[in-house]
């Protein structure tokens, strides 16, 4: 009984929460005299509102604790609760063309994916598009994340929920208190998000599309108000900016806190994030190379190559060229940043540079003791030496993860794609990249897919966002047994 208390008091703040942020489309309604749209954000806003009081006034003094059953259970239904509730404004407002289009709309928001199902987003209510752009920002830092920033009774068991929600095989606090971390984590990405805000303003796009294409970066989700995407834009310094702030949405998050703690050694050390820098000069130079007789020059290349393998890499999904058209050699690249992802405790998705630096490290160690069989070799990760582990969650990690990515590529051939599109749309769907190679190019969309495949689609792109083990789980019966 208590656990049914717990997980209605948790599950109607996070709607209440997510009902609030409606009012921010909202207001662009109101501004732009959208008033088909009015009712679709205010009656699901007073609703939420009515049974967060509802439930959480006559249990306000109450204490509560939870397992870890009851915690991957919370987290994973939160997520699923939060999609039907960003769906909601979606699908009533008329733009989708079935309950099908707008789930995994809302869901490729949340989940920071990007892929759409929308061939003609100009068209749209500017306050549907704001919607859906914030719908990347409140999932890029993590619906359970903000649940406990902002309501400290979740203090106990705080920790655990974040835990089953974030990414990356270490998880820790930055502060003593999660609530704090928690605090510290959002209000670093408030910041970012205005900062970023006020220089695509300067740099020319009208505030709505800048605080639009803000949420969009910060949560390294990709959509974005115009078809064309960053690239309707044609402009250097937005593309310049964008490409910033989706390196620094790659990076892992409690790192800005030691930015400001001064705590500059414990960035210095930190072995996941020279590899990230390694990997993005690398692959920049790469590509640039391979376009360089296709634009006919290293500057156009550079500006083109620079854009997408950033935003591929951090699983972004903005795009500012058709890259499915470049030559196969930079089309190589690009594929390779599908496998990768951002930082572990960034907005990013993917498997994470941490684990491949991880994977590295224990190939090193293998060779060395095959040269010297009697030798003592150990993964040291920051400066110091790591858990022995930690090599074993990572394997089975990526186990799961590319078996998830066979199963889907292979519903997504039964559903008729040609083997290179399921293949590229499995990646991206599972890894939360956006655009996929083949039929799913950037240029294209998702919504000719049957409704079946597009609910699959939802599974996978909500399994790699919350890491797949607290989805995984539910899958496992042990995890029913008392």
């Amino acid at each position: 009984m208590s656990f049914t208390i717990t997980f209605f008091k948790i599950v109607t703040i996070l709607l209440s929460i997510v009902g609030a942020s409606f009012a921010i489309p909202l207001a662009v309604a109101f501004a732009y005299g959208e008033s088909s749209v009015y009712l679709v954000f205010i009656i699901p806003m007073i609703v939420s509102f009515i049974l967060g009081l509802a439930v959480n006034l006559p249990t306000r003094k109450m204490k509560f604790s939870m397992n870890t059953r009851q915690t991957y259970l919370i987290v994973a239904l939160s997520w699923v609760v939060s999609s039907l509730m960003g769906t909601v404004p979606l699908y009533f407002s008329g733009c989708f063309n079935s309950f099908a289009d707008a789930l995994f709309e809302s869901i490729s928001g949340i989940t920071t994916t990007g892929s759409t199902v929308l061939s003609e987003v100009e068209s749209l209510p500017r306050s549907i598009n704001m919607w859906r752009c914030l719908t990347h920002w409140i999932g890029g830092m993590g619906i359970v994340t903000l649940t406990v920033a902002l309501m400290p009774l979740l203090g106990v068991g705080g920790f655990q929920l974040i835990k089953a929600e974030t990414t990356g095989p270490e998880k820790g606090k930055v502060t003593a208190r999660i609530t704090t971390t928690a605090k510290i984590l959002w209000g670093l990405y408030v910041g970012l998000t205005l900062v970023q805000t006020l220089a695509l303003k300067i740099a020319g796009m009208d505030f709505v599309d800048a605080l639009a294409h803000s949420f969009a970066t910060l949560g390294t989700g990709g959509f974005s108000t115009r078809n064309a995407s960053v690239g309707a834009y044609n402009s250097a310094s937005i593309e310049i900016i964008c490409t910033i702030f989706m390196f620094l949405s790659g990076v892992n998050f409690s790192l800005y806190f030691y930015v400001v703690s001064r705590k500059f050694r414990d960035i210095s050390s930190n072995s996941e994030l020279k590899a990230y820098i390694a990997i993005v000069v690398v692959f920049i130079a790469a590509v640039t190379i391979s376009l360089k007789s296709y634009y006919g020059g290293i500057g156009k290349s550079l500006r083109y190559s620079s854009f997408q393998v950033v935003s591929l890499l951090t699983t972004t999904g903005f795009a500012t060229a058709d890259f499915i058209k470049w030559p196969a050699a930079a089309q190589f690249w690009l594929l390779l940043t599908y496998f990768i992802g951002g930082c572990s405790g960034s907005t990013a998705g993917g498997i994470k540079v941490i684990r491949w630096v991880i994977v590295g490290k224990q190939i090193k160690n293998e060779t060395s003791l095959m040269i010297h069989p009697r030798g003592v070799f150990a993964i040291r990760l920051n400066g110091r030496t790591g858990r022995k582990d930690i090599v074993f969650s990572v394997v089975a990690f990526m186990s799961v993860y590319f078996v998830l990515l066979m199963i889907t590529t292979f519903a997504g051939c039964v559903a008729n794609l040609d083997l290179w599109t399921a293949f590229t749309g499995a990646l991206t769907m599972v890894g939360n990249v956006g655009p996929a190679f083949g039929l799913l190019g950037p240029t294209s969309n998702f919504g000719f897919l049957p409704d079946l495949l597009k609910y699959w689609y939802c599974f996978a792109m909500l399994a790699g966002r919350l890491e797949l083990y607290t989805i995984m789980i539910f899958f496992m019966p042990a995890f029913w047994k008392k």
